[in-house]
């Protein structure tokens, strides 16, 4: 499994641009690759969701290391 760092790079060489974590994280979650909520979490309500332009390049990411279809 890819690191968020790796996934970062490869966006940012694929793409050109960069990508936050949580926005990684929030791809992740809708795909079930995520532990669930961590427990400092206040809401189930993203302070920074992902913007709809970054998702299908978070995606080709996840693609790329075989972390979804």
């Amino acid at each position: 499994m890819a690191t968020y760092k790796q996934i970062q790079e490869y966006v940012v060489q694929r793409y050109g641009v960069g990508v936050k974590t949580c926005w990684i994280a929030e791809v992740k979650d809708t795909h079930g690759l995520t532990r669930g909520p961590a427990h400092n979490r206040e809401g189930p309500e993203r302070k920074h969701p992902c913007p709809l332009r970054y998702w299908g390049m978070i995606e080709d990411a996840l693609r790329h290391f075989a972390m979804i279809q």
